[in-house]
């Protein structure tokens, strides 16, 4: 393969790449089931082998971000998805036989679908994942058979620069090309006539991205955020639930777009809840002011929108209750080290309960019964999961057929991601299609219909000149 350079960040070099992708991509419109694999097994070999240099970008990037942090939820969850595509895709290929039309089929026509390759497929990847949410969903679109332009975040320019240098030894960038660059070359890379685009990302730039690939009418897959409710019932394990939710609370510093962003619990379980969630960040994190297990916030700026959030929600009067020793916890917050606070009944117009939080803030509202979550839910934007703890049937299917959300998760915390078999997507304000597993292959294939006739022609009657025949088939079918 070509060493090539890394894509410089301007607009023609942009048209350029796209225009070589497209001229290669039109001489072989549908790679072999030999060259997906290879292309896969690619991957595998360059994440193995650089995996080392990854990681230390990683960290560079956040100023602090363990290595086990980043093997075990960049890396790892990269693998598996590739393994998994490389494993299932020849019976993904396989045409998908369907019914012909009565009487058609018995005279001898046949209909199926195959899934066909999209063409070029861009994808606009964030910083807080920087390795799988770029590298992952190749294993779905190069299944497809596609080819693939990369541009990852600016936020994250030393992963970004590693991961560009170690897909040119691997790939030509008529396969898979990388850019860098900021905002505006984001924005032209938008603006290209791509087959499909991803974009993983706020919902605030995804409107801008949206309305950028609109001209060309280029379908896109948005996977986006929200402000996820988790819904703790009465019949729950409060400790078990305390545990789930603070793990996922502090994992990456609160940088998931999947974090839980606002508890719902039963009033009277207030203090339980709070005096667990004390309890579990104390046990995960002995020393949280200290720790290297703990992962900074991306930037200084995203580090001070959180500040603010909880100086405005305090100011208001929520009670905001610190998840760490206060003693030491002002000094190992300066900087980009933000640590995980609670904050019980914020006012509704507060940052903290509109915007999506991106950090380890948790806002936490009492409830009398379900119907008052169920209505605060369905009042506001469509979230990316919803996560309920308790063992009753009857709440989970109110949850599950009365509100809309991306998934639903019952007893656990981000458990339907790291399911090969289960699409993951958002709905509404948290996104659009959905990718992973043969859903991921599907999203990115066109579905093309075809349709084989029998020798006999029997649909020769719907010519003229028309017989009687034909108006007693038409009159036999116009009818209840």
């Amino acid at each position: 393969m070509n060493n090539n350079e890394t894509i410089a960040a301007n607009t023609s070099d942009l048209d350029t790449l796209f225009k070589n992708q497209r001229a290669a991509q039109l001489k072989d419109p549908y790679p072999s089931l030999a060259l997906r694999r290879d292309r896969i097994s690619r991957l595998i070999d360059m994440l193995v082998c650089h995996e080392k240099p990854l990681v230390e970008a990683v960290n560079t990037d956040f100023e602090n971000r363990s290595a086990l942090m980043t093997r075990a939820y960049d890396i790892m969850p990269t693998l598996e998805n590739l393994k998994h595509v490389h494993k299932h895709i020849k019976r993904w290929m396989k045409p998908d036989k369907r019914n012909s039309r009565f009487p058609l089929g018995l005279l001898g026509a046949k209909s199926k679908v195959e899934y066909m390759p999209l063409g070029i497929v861009g994808n606009i990847s964030p910083w807080n994942f920087p390795v799988q949410l770029a590298l992952s969903p190749m294993a779905d679109i190069f299944g497809a058979g596609n080819r693939i332009m990369l541009k990852p975040s600016e936020l994250s320019p030393h992963t970004s620069e590693v991961m560009a240098q170690i897909i040119a030894g691997s790939f030509d960038e008529t396969e898979l090309g990388v850019v860098l660059g900021g905002p505006e070359v984001a924005a032209e890379f938008s603006s290209l006539h791509f087959d499909h685009l991803l974009f993983t990302g706020s919902t605030n730039i995804a409107r801008r991205v949206a309305q950028s690939t609109a001209h060309n009418l280029v379908p896109m897959t948005l996977e986006l955020g929200g402000k996820n409710p988790v819904v703790i019932s009465s019949t729950a394990d409060i400790k078990l639930a305390a545990e789930k939710v603070m793990w996922a609370k502090t994992l990456n510093g609160g940088q998931i777009c999947l974090c839980p962003d606002t508890v719902f619990i039963p009033e009277n379980l207030l203090e339980s809840f709070v005096a667990e969630c004390q309890a579990s960040v104390k046990k995960m994190y002995a020393d949280i002011a200290q720790t290297e297990e703990y992962t900074h916030i991306i930037t200084q700026r995203h580090a001070d929108r959180l500040t603010e959030m909880v100086a405005e929600a305090k100011g208001d009067g929520a009670r905001v209750i610190p998840l760490f020793d206060e003693a030491r916890g002002d000094k190992a917050s300066r900087g980009r080290r933000v640590l995980p606070s609670l904050i019980v009944n914020a006012d509704a117009n507060s940052r903290v309960m509109q915007e999506e939080v991106f950090g380890a803030l948790l806002p936490i509202m009492t409830y009398s019964n379900l119907q008052e979550v169920v209505d605060y839910i369905n009042e506001r934007p469509r979230p990316l999961a919803l996560y309920y703890f308790g063992r009753s049937d009857q709440e989970i299917a109110t949850l599950t057929y009365q509100t809309v959300s991306g998934g639903m998760v019952v007893n656990d915390m981000f458990a339907h991601i790291l399911q090969s078999d289960l699409p993951f997507g958002g709905v509404g304000d948290s996104g659009m299609g959905a990718y992973h597993g043969f859903d991921g292959f599907k999203n990115f294939s066109h579905a093309k219909a075809i349709y084989h006739q029998s020798r006999l022609d029997p649909l020769k009657l719907l010519r003229p000149p028309y017989g009687k025949l034909i108006e007693k088939v038409v009159s036999s079918q116009i009818k209840r």
